[in-house]
């Protein structure tokens, strides 16, 4: 497990029925990229998020791959169209398995 890695999400609380809103994400994470060497010349290990998704109500809403290439702290920006009160899922999938999850609820008004 990386250390210090802390999920980030930003959408609003309620939403008119049909609104898009607009669904901000980050996640503190170092993504070392297994082409460094420590002090002792030992190569550090590859640590990346390799992939995120998020899902609404369980329907998939997005699904990104990453590679080596990613910066540290990855961020996401996208919109979705909320018909329905429900749940945001998002995940972020680490090489080692370990997999963040973060949740925030909508209602629609």
């Amino acid at each position: 497990m990386a250390l210090g890695v802390i999920p980030h999400v930003d959408l609003p609380q309620s939403v008119a029925i049909g609104e898009t809103v607009v669904l901000k994400t980050s996640i503190t994470h170092p993504m070392e990229s297994g082409l460094r060497k420590d002090s002792n010349g030992k190569v550090i290990p590859r640590s990346i998020i390799n992939r995120f998704s998020c899902d609404f109500n369980d329907q998939p809403v997005i699904d990104v791959k990453m590679e080596a290439a990613i910066a540290q702290n990855p961020y996401f920006e996208f919109t979705a169209v909320v018909h329905e009160s429900g749940t945001f899922t998002f995940r972020w999938y680490d090489d080692d398995g370990d997999i963040y999850v973060e949740t925030k609820d909508i209602a629609v008004v």
